[in-house]
């Protein structure tokens, strides 16, 4: 039997790296889409990498070739080289689109993020979410996961813990379900591979408030349970403050950030990994 081939875009980010490792764990061929030369020490087992920008469709000719799926995280939180998030998040994958479908690929699957599809207002959400209906409007199967908060999204918590107290606006309430990389990486695999078109929220197993997650946080440092309730008008002034006074490239991801805060955000429960031991681990690090 063939073995089934996969493209990986994304692949030097924190969920590309778990994709990779669980697409080699079962047994698949991998091509991974690198930058540069110096990004291949990231990784030890795939099969092919490729080099080249999505920003710079030319680069990329023929990166679909004899590729039966694609998965691409493609997408920066931080801008830099002047680009937007226009040029990488929209633009950068359709051009990675525009290769598959020359190449006749199987299916694409993109990550965006929870409730991207409700907050287009957003920068961040803007560009993601016009990819998002480019793919369902293409001729490709296409899998679009919207995941929760991840693992290491939380290290914001692990880092006011380390210092003794936890600062959260509003009264702390407001609950999510954050989920490990290694247990998205293996439900966005399951996806892929899927026959069916798939459009899903997914988060981890556990749905925690903000306030159970500083106390986790704080437990993991061993220290007193101390946190800070802000008063909500304060997140709302520094939204306002940064569209003013910068650039979208620096209001944008603290706009996203500070908006999820203001809401639940639980999605479809998955995995076993718990916070609680990544908060432990990464503690003992």
């Amino acid at each position: 039997m063939k073995k089934k081939r996969f493209l990986v875009a994304g692949a030097t980010g924190y969920l590309g790296q778990y994709i990779v490792k669980e697409l080699k764990k079962q047994d698949y061929f991998v091509r991974v889409l690198i930058r540069e030369e110096k990004q291949k020490e990231l990784f030890s087992n795939v099969d092919e990498f490729f080099i080249a920008e999505v920003t710079k469709p030319e680069t990329l000719n023929n990166i679909a070739n004899n590729i039966d799926y694609i998965f691409s995280s493609i997408g920066i939180t931080r801008q830099r080289d002047g680009l937007t998030y226009m040029d990488v998040d929209y633009q950068g994958n359709k051009n990675l689109l525009n290769e598959a479908i020359k190449s006749n690929v199987t299916k694409f699957e993109y990550i965006s993020a929870i409730d991207g599809d409700k907050f287009k207002n957003l920068k961040i959400f803007e560009a993601k979410e016009k990819f998002v209906e480019e793919l369902k409007n293409s001729s490709l199967k296409y899998s679009i996961i919207r995941p929760n908060g991840f693992f290491s999204d939380m290290k914001d918590f692990l880092n006011m813990a380390k210092r003794g107290k936890v600062y959260l606006f509003s009264d702390g309430q407001y609950k999510l379900n954050p989920i490990h990389g290694e247990d998205l990486a293996k439900f966005c695999v399951k996806k892929l591979i899927s026959t069916g078109n798939e459009e899903e929220q997914i988060g981890g197993p556990d749905i925690l408030t903000q306030n159970e997650i500083a106390k986790l946080a704080l437990k993991a440092w061993n220290k007193e349970i101390k946190i800070v309730h802000l008063p909500d008008f304060i997140r709302v002034l520094i939204i306002k403050l940064l569209r003013i006074f910068t650039s979208s490239k620096v209001y944008g991801p603290i706009e996203f950030f500070l908006t999820l805060l203001a809401k639940d955000n639980i999605a479809s429960t998955y995995g076993d990994k718990r916070l609680e031991d990544f908060f432990q681990e990464q503690t003992k690090a």
